[in-house]
């Protein structure tokens, strides 16, 4: 869960840095980039709230186990909708990018999804208190079978990129995870972060990180 959501930090990041240094024309690709970015987190969310948490529910047997992760995630919930709300009205036409009241919209949740983004991995980990011989509980297991489920071709086509390519597993926890996760080998990894990544490739132009996990120079 910590490279997921470092991955959602880099991506907001990218959007972060960038922005004030675009050129016009690269308004229309960068505004798809950020929605394709505000989509992964409500995506994410939504199959945490949807899946994952009662399946941890479940398997502790704690109602409400993880109820205080659904509380963080209204804490930065409207500022996301504002976000996307100008971004929508960019794209279609209805208002001119001003890179400063995008960053000024940003400013209004980046620390209560930044504090929630890392300390919910604690959170998870802490279930592990819940785990025994008898009835183990294995949560990377948990997540990769929820996470299937809210997973469709749309997302994979218009959105997957801006998380695979954000997502830096070199240098994290000295590359351990590096080859590990995301659970993709040969060609399935070489579809998803390169083949995929071919659809609206002028979007991905501006993640911060290589198919192969990487940190990159941002192109703007």
């Amino acid at each position: 869960m910590a490279l997921s959501h470092n991955s959602l930090i880099r991506g907001f990041n990218s959007i972060y840095q960038q922005a004030p240094r675009l050129s016009p024309s690269d308004h229309k690709d960068f505004i798809c980039y950020c929605l394709a970015w505000h989509n992964c987190v409500e995506k994410h969310h939504d199959y945490e709230e949807t899946f994952l948490f009662p399946a941890i529910e479940k398997a502790t047997g704690v109602k409400g186990i993880m109820d205080g992760e659904v509380e963080q995630h209204a804490t930065f919930h409207d500022g996301m909708e504002e976000f996307k709300k100008y971004l929508l009205q960019l794209n279609r036409g209805k208002s001119k990018f001003s890179h400063q009241r995008l960053l000024q919209i940003m400013d209004t949740f980046s620390k209560p999804l930044h504090d929630h983004l890392t300390s919910e991995p604690q959170s998870l980990l802490a279930v592990r208190r819940y785990s025994t011989a008898e009835k183990p509980i294995d949560l990377v297991a948990m997540a990769l079978d929820t996470g299937k489920k809210s997973v469709t071709a749309g997302f994979v086509f218009s959105t997957l990129p801006v998380f695979l390519l954000n997502m830096e597993t070199v240098q994290f926890e000295d590359g351990m995870w590096h080859g590990v996760f995301p659970p993709m080998t040969g060609p399935a990894k070489w579809v998803m972060t390169k083949g995929v990544p071919r659809w609206h490739q002028s979007w991905w132009r501006f993640v911060s990180c290589t198919p192969d996990g990487r940190l990159k120079h941002l192109a703007v």
